[in-house]
């Protein structure tokens, strides 16, 4: 992953003034060539920051006639040896998600979750370093010179360290314009993409593969998309669908003549009513029900293939693994210097065994996860296949995520049940990110 230095420069929304403050103490900056060329490319890019945008109804989107074929980013570069650590590219569009991180997200967090809304100010500022575009190629209007899962799931790890629900509606739209840049024809990202890379907020949109029932499963939904003439007419309910009230843009999966696919539905299309669907995690993201009646959509509106919507279903678990790494880790740096300044019995209860080696297993729990979702991110921008890894990582998320949240909120006692601390939240939305399908996408 890469920043293109003259699509950032001329397309001054993606940095905000808030990336200028932080940019002094990233080590990469350092070096004066790159310190020089970042300010002069920043100041550049803040002085079109904070333009707005009415978003009182919803957006319509013009159909647009592509040119040639379709648009992609290119594969990234393989490296000759195996080796995880971030390149320097990577390493500084991290660090500005962490600073994102700690600056913006954590503290409007807490009230972000009791009012399950995001704060227009978060979202700006996620806006304005070009978050919601980090899976789209810059020849498209977007900031990725090349295909990188692995910088999608350091940007997801940092954002949910912050927060998982605020992160989740962050990131949402991302997956979207993510879907379309690796997925759709050159007409689809002709007619929708403008309204994700125009100035001012993305559009709202929302990946929406889960549906009600015990066991779902996101390669065989109960929603049906069936061909009459040159259309298609969708029925089935997609459920914990993120910023649902608020959505422009809609990716439903659905079965099309028996095969799971990927289907793009406008949320003002009639037949599609919304409800609300509140969960017990990501708060935040205010998931909403989208029911869909007799859904007439033009068959052009099918997004990719088959194996593209396997591909997807994928590459949203490995996501969600990524987003449980931030927030465990979360948890893990608010735990350990409670339990080394909490005194009971005249010492610090870290000295305990019990806690000590408690402490020891969540962390080393933590670290497992972590390596698993890295080595499955290098491994798709390889080529390769990851899916015995992506598994991997899915179980292990659903398995120690929870143990992760839990264990955090254990051993802070009284401290762990009450909102004074964020384990309780953090553990709340542990519990979803391993049974969550779609929303995000790496």
């Amino acid at each position: 992953m890469a920043l293109n230095a003259l699509n950032l420069a001329d397309r001054g929304q993606r940095i905000g003034l808030r990336l200028i403050t932080r940019a002094g103490s990233l080590p990469l900056l350092h070096n004066p060539e790159v310190r020089r060329t970042v300010e002069h490319l920043l100041y550049r890019g803040s002085k079109g920051a904070f333009v707005a945008l009415d978003r009182a109804t919803r957006r319509s989107f013009p159909a647009r006639s592509g040119s040639g074929a379709a648009k992609r980013t290119t594969a990234a570069a393989p490296r000759r040896e195996f080796d995880l650590t971030p390149s320097e590219d990577q390493d500084m569009i991290r660090s500005a998600a962490a600073g994102l991180a700690d600056d913006v997200i954590r503290p409007a967090a807490a009230q972000a979750d009791a009012d399950r809304s995001v704060p227009e100010e978060v979202r700006r500022a996620a806006a304005d370093l070009g978050l919601p575009l980090i899976g789209v190629p810059t020849d498209l209007g977007g900031i990725a010179e090349e295909r990188s899962a692995v910088t999608t799931v350091l940007v997801l790890e940092e954002l949910a360290r912050g927060d998982l629900g605020i992160a989740t509606a962050l990131m949402a739209p991302a997956a979207v314009a993510t879907a379309l840049a690796n997925y759709g024809s050159s007409a689809q990202q002709a007619t929708y993409l403008p309204a994700f890379t125009g100035d001012g907020l993305p559009a709202g949109a929302s990946l929406a593969l889960m549906e009600e029932g015990p066991l779902f499963d996101p390669l065989s939904p109960s929603t049906t998309a069936t061909s009459r003439g040159g259309d298609l007419v969708l029925n089935g309910r997609k459920t914990l669908v993120v910023g649902a009230a608020e959505a422009d843009l809609l990716v439903v999966s659905a079965l099309v003549d028996g095969e799971p696919r990927l289907v793009l539905v406008e949320a003002g299309t009639r037949g599609v009513s919304v409800a609300d669907d509140p969960a017990m995690g990501i708060r935040a993201a205010r998931t909403g029900r989208i029911d869909l009646d007799d859904v007439v959509v033009p068959a052009t509106h099918l997004l990719g293939t088959t194996d593209d919507h396997l591909d997807a279903v994928r590459r949203a678990r490995l996501a969600w693994a990524a987003a449980a790494c931030g927030t465990a880790q979360a948890a893990v740096d608010q735990l350990v210097p409670y339990v080394t300044t909490r005194h009971a019995f005249g010492e610090p209860i870290a000295r305990r065994q019990a806690v000590a080696f408690g402490v020891a297993d969540v962390a080393i729990e933590l670290a497992g996860l972590r390596l698993v979702v890295w080595r499955a991110a290098a491994r798709l921008d390889q080529g390769k296949d990851a899916s015995r890894l992506i598994a991997n990582a899915r179980q292990l998320t659903a398995r120690h995520g929870a143990q992760i949240g839990s264990q955090a909120v254990q051993f802070l006692g009284g401290h762990g049940f009450v909102k004074e601390f964020d384990n309780e939240r953090w553990y709340r939305d542990l519990r979803g990110a391993g049974v969550l399908e779609g929303v995000l996408l790496v």
